[in-house]
């Protein structure tokens, strides 16, 4: 079958304003996004640049806008989009560098924010820490992530704020607040609870639909609030079990712009 694909293409050092440029590829029976990008690279166009890495879900590295909605290129395929035209756009709310590419700075500088590895001042143990099975349940989840920047991409607070942590590095700061192991409670709490922390999650619910992972970040999000104000109120980190229902997952065969638009919130760099 024939597909049409819409890629978005923008070179920094010739073009002032981002483009679309048309491909089209004969798709057989479970080729993937990410395979139909690199036979327009490999047979069509060399110049086409986007990142790739694992083609197993397992890196983070083809997060892509594909048919208005975040996902990885490499286990998106193109049968369960349902069309014959697919739009490939970068992922929208980072500065773009060139085509399908964007700058990761910005959102790892925020995940290294968070302390993202486990502390504990007491001395060390012959054997490891040891966890039960329900205080690893709590983190289970959470430590699924593979950092693809698809649910923060997807977060209208990131797009308008900037300095907001996003649900990302939020998600890795709950992993490690809700480790049993770890001993920098205190000062993991005071990121959640500051100004660009938990509390500029309005429960959109944009990033756990668009996580490829299924991790719950919303959910995750409201458990740091929760733990920030119990501590506030002078309960420590005292567990409260609650329920946050998300909405009913998107369709894969939604719109071609779809919520995010073709551009999103994404931005050139001139």
């Amino acid at each position: 079958m024939e597909v049409r694909f819409r890629v978005h293409r923008f070179d920094p050092e010739v073009d002032v304003t981002p483009r679309y440029q048309v491909y089209t590829v004969d798709v057989e029976g479970d080729m993937t996004v990410l395979d139909a990008l690199h036979q327009i690279k490999w047979y069509q166009d060399g110049t086409v640049t986007f990142r790739r890495s694992c083609r197993s879900a397992i890196c983070g590295s083809c997060g892509m806008l594909i048919n208005g909605r975040n996902r990885l290129a490499c286990n998106t395929r193109v049968s369960d989009l349902g069309a014959t035209e697919v739009s490939v756009s970068p992922l929208p709310g980072f500065p773009i560098l060139r085509d399908l590419v964007v700058d990761w700075d910005p959102f790892f500088a925020k995940d290294a924010a968070m302390m993202p590895y486990l502390v504990n001042d007491t001395p060390a143990p012959q054997k490891e820490r040891r966890q039960s099975p329900a205080e690893y349940e709590q983190i289970d989840n959470a430590t699924l992530c593979i950092m693809c920047g698809c649910c923060s991409s997807a977060c209208p607070i990131v797009w308008n704020n900037g300095e907001y942590y996003g649900p990302a590095a939020l998600t890795k700061l709950y992993r490690f607040a809700f480790d049993t192991r770890d001993t920098a409670t205190n000062d993991r709490l005071a990121l959640a609870g500051s100004e660009e922390g938990s509390w500029r999650c309005h429960t959109i619910f944009n990033c756990t639909t668009d996580c490829p992972k299924g991790v719950l970040n919303t959910q995750n999000i409201q458990a740091l609030k929760r733990k920030v104000m119990l501590k506030n109120l002078g309960f420590g980190g005292t567990r409260i079990s609650f329920e946050v229902t998300p909405p009913q997952p998107k369709p894969l065969a939604d719109a071609t712009a779809g919520a995010h638009g073709d551009f999103g919130a994404g931005h050139h760099r001139k």
